[in-house]
């Protein structure tokens, strides 16, 4: 039996941008629905949205955006029961490089409603549910462009940014934040989550 997986694409990505990754796991005999949204619309507004679009669906993995909205989602909707949920350079806990390029009126505009989301702030999973967060660590990104972020990063996330409370595990990748969504690596990775609710 086929398990529905909902892909949640990052701001200022297209549903079209999670083809690969949603063919790939399609492959795998999953059922793949994208979630379209955009990222400068009122958050609350994308947030009840995706929970409409998720009723019966039974696993979800969200990029970047994408997957502070389905961990928020999930977290305010208790009655939404996953069995699996993967996190790709997800800023769960805010982001530096977002803060940084939120300071440009430029800036602004771009990120419109989720601006405050780049706040730092904390980052809770208190199911029983599998969670698993991949991060990146090559620092290729948009980042650079403002001298760079400490510690591990993707370009765009450091990896501390992606840490939730109560995670069932994370997974380091040599890729930047845009290449999670078509790395065979990380396919595998969410593959195992959804299967077996472990990466290793």
């Amino acid at each position: 039996m086929k398990r529905d997986v909902v892909l949640v694409p990052g701001l200022w990505m297209p549903a079209a941008a999670m083809a690969l990754l949603s063919f790939r796991l399609q492959s795998r005999g999953y059922h793949v629905d994208v979630f379209p949204y955009r990222g400068r619309s009122p958050y609350e507004t994308n947030i009840e949205a995706l929970a409409r679009f998720s009723q019966g669906k039974a696993c979800f993995v969200g990029h970047s955006l994408g997957g502070v909205l389905i961990l928020d989602m999930l977290n305010r909707h208790p009655e939404i029961q996953p069995d699996a949920v993967v996190l790709l350079g997800a800023p769960v806990r805010g982001c530096l490089a977002g803060r940084r390029f939120g300071r440009a009126r430029l800036g602004r505009w771009m990120m419109g409603a989720c601006r405050a989301l780049w706040d730092e702030r904390t980052a809770r999973w208190a199911r029983s549910t599998p969670l698993g967060v991949v991060a990146g660590t090559l620092p290729i990104g948009l980042a650079r462009t403002f001298g760079g972020l400490p510690g591990p990063n993707d370009g765009v996330v450091c990896v501390e940014e992606t840490t939730v409370d109560g995670m069932t595990g994370r997974a380091l990748v040599r890729r930047g934040h845009s290449m999670l969504i078509v790395s065979r690596q990380v396919v595998g990775l969410v593959e195992r989550l959804l299967a077996s609710g472990r990466f290793a």
